[in-house]
Formats: structure tokens, sequence, C-alpha cells
């Protein structure tokens, strides 16, 4: 037979869930964060019962950022390094940053080149656009200093063996970027998210109270950057990340021709190839973000190669047909994602 106070005791816990069925269920929020960082603009949305992320803090996590990351902060690491004659110790932004290029670097051939800065300068798409275009001679002078081969890191140390070579990670930051605010996020206990700089997107769960998966929106490329862009296909990812890189937006024009701001590398000169807009789809931005511009610069062949050696990725490309019209493709893996495909001017 029980005693009073084990009696007492189970009453207790039989009220308790009493009051927990009756109590009404937190309905999830939706919290959306905007704002301008690295010369773009930002959104972040999330959605759960009450406001876990605040504004300051996300604006804290743009200016560690930049501080380490950024060509366009005269006092931030990337800066000193470039400025230096050996090189600097990393902090972690950096470490990572550098350590992923690499990678990239090497599953590239060399196509994907953070060490390109220079030539991107002398081709006027860095910091300061250059008033001329470089002759043959500069671009001989500029190519000893570039090649990520010209790197060397020991320990927490980024070395240089050439004086001359500087570093641009602008190609793959920003992905890097959205997945340093994810992990902020879900270590805040968000699992239902978007976030997105400057078109980069990562994604995780649903949209809620209703349960609707996140969607996003390819943009069909156009000629003029003050076009109003139509979207050319909408997908849903589930939990990972989307980037596109374009050469239809950010380009020069020299004696009627446009110049891309993907520079080759090897080469010293604009990438000239028919993709016009690669969209990759892997489970970090960081990837994401090195890829499409790999991608962009391979061409269709190139770019299938590389994708077929990884399987973790899908892409989506655009390209202009030696006729002039514009055409496209995608992995035999990319399809799943599609939720809608668009009429040419954007609609269903």
């Amino acid at each position: 037979m029980k005693s009073r106070r084990q009696l007492v005791g189970l009453l207790a816990v039989v009220m308790c869930f009493a009051t927990s069925a009756l109590r009404p269920a937190k309905i999830p929020r939706t919290y959306r964060i905007t704002g301008q960082a690295q010369g773009t603009t930002y959104a972040i949305t999330y959605f759960t019962d009450r406001e876990r992320v605040s504004q300051t803090q996300v604006d804290s996590i743009f200016k560690s950022l930049d501080a380490s990351l950024s060509i366009y902060e005269p006092g931030s690491l990337i800066s000193r390094f470039n400025a230096s004659a050996e090189g600097v110790e990393m902090d972690g932004h950096l470490a990572r940053v550098v350590e992923k290029s690499m990678q990239i670097y090497r599953e590239t051939a060399g196509i994907f080149d953070i060490t390109v800065y220079p030539l991107v300068r002398a081709w006027g798409f860095g910091a300061k656009a250059a008033d001329a275009m470089p002759d043959s001679a500069a671009i001989r002078q500029l190519l000893p200093c570039v090649g990520s081969d010209k790197l060397k890191i020991n320990g927490g140390r980024l070395l240089k063996t050439n004086s001359c070579t500087r570093i641009d990670v602008n190609g793959i930051a920003q992905g890097y970027s959205v997945d340093v605010v994810a992990s902020f996020l879900e270590a805040r206990g968000i699992g239902n998210y978007v976030v997105e700089i400057g078109g980069e997107i990562r994604t995780k769960g649903r949209k809620l109270p209703g349960n609707e998966p996140m969607k996003i929106g390819i943009e069909t490329p156009s000629a003029h950057a003050f076009d109003v862009p139509a979207i050319r296909e909408i997908i849903s990812i589930g939990d990972g990340a989307v980037t596109t890189s374009g050469n239809y937006r950010k380009f020069r024009e020299s004696g009627g021709v446009r110049l891309s701001h993907i520079i080759d590398p090897q080469t010293g000169y604009p990438v000239q190839r028919e993709i016009i807009s690669a969209t990759v789809v892997a489970p970090e931005a960081v990837i994401a973000d090195g890829f499409d511009n790999a991608l962009l610069a391979a061409g269709i062949d190139g770019a299938f190669e590389i994708l077929s050696r990884h399987p973790e990725m899908e892409a989506y490309l655009i390209y202009r047909k030696p006729d002039g019209t514009v055409a496209d493709t995608a992995s035999a893996g990319f399809e799943r994602y599609v939720v809608l495909t668009t009429a040419d001017d954007g609609r269903p």
C-alpha cells in the first residue's frame, strides 16, 4: 500500500501534466534582421517562439569578419598581409577561409585562386578602379606575383614566398560569412532560418508556423545592371546553401568588348567563356561560393568535369550559345530542387 507521501507526490505529477496540457503551445513567430555589410545588403529570417538574435549581435559578427577579411579596410588582417613582405599570424576567420580557398584551388587545377588580386586591381575590379586597361607588358609583370603555390602555412602563420603576392577572398568570403551567421543562429537554438548576404543563401528547416519549404529564385541574366531581375527557376534545397556567380552585372567594357570580373590567373586576362551564370547548391555556403566562380571560369565542359568529382554539389548553368541565344543546363541531381520553371519573362 502506497504511503501518504507517495500519493501526494503522484498527485503533484498528475497535476503538473494536466497543467502542461492546458497551457497553450507557443506559436513560432517570424523574426527578420536586415542591413548593409560587406558592400552589399543582408537579410536574416528565422522562425521561433521568441527573439533569440539581435541586430547588435549580427553587426558585431560583420565587424569581426571585416576586421579579418575585408580588402577595403586598411587595418584589416588581410590588408596587413598584403602590405607585408613575408606574411602575418592568422586569426580563425582568415585561417578557415584560406584553408577552403587552397582546397578549391587544388580541386579546380588553379582556376580558383585568391592570389589573383594584383590582376583584379589592374583590370579595375579591386578596391580602386583603374583609369586605363593594362597592356600586355603590365600583365607579364604581374603574373609572377600570382599563384596560390606562393602561399605557405606554417603553424598559425600565412606566409608568401614572393613579396608582391596579394590575396583577395571576395570570391569566397560572403559564402563563409553566411556560414558564420548560420552557425551563430544554430548555437542559439534556432533550427528554421534563411540567411542571405549579397544573394548568397543558406537555409535550414521550414517556414513556420505553416511548415512550408523555403523557396529561392534564380535570376535570368540581364544585359543591364539596372533592369528589374526576372526569375528563371524557383528551387527549394532543404538544409544547405545556394550561391550564384554571374558576369552579366560585374563587368567593364573596352572597345565594345565586355570584360568579365573573373580573371584567369594563368593568362592574366578576363575569362571569356560561354557561361554567364553559375548557381551551385552545396552543404556549406563557403564551398558553393568558391566553386560557382570556378565553374563560371571553366566553361561548360570544364564545369561538368569539376562537378563529376563532387557528388555533394549540384549546379545550374546559364550560357550563351554560338548564335547568341541564351540556354541553360544542369547537373543530373539539380532537378530534385526545382519547384517551378518560369517563362523567359519571369512568369510561371
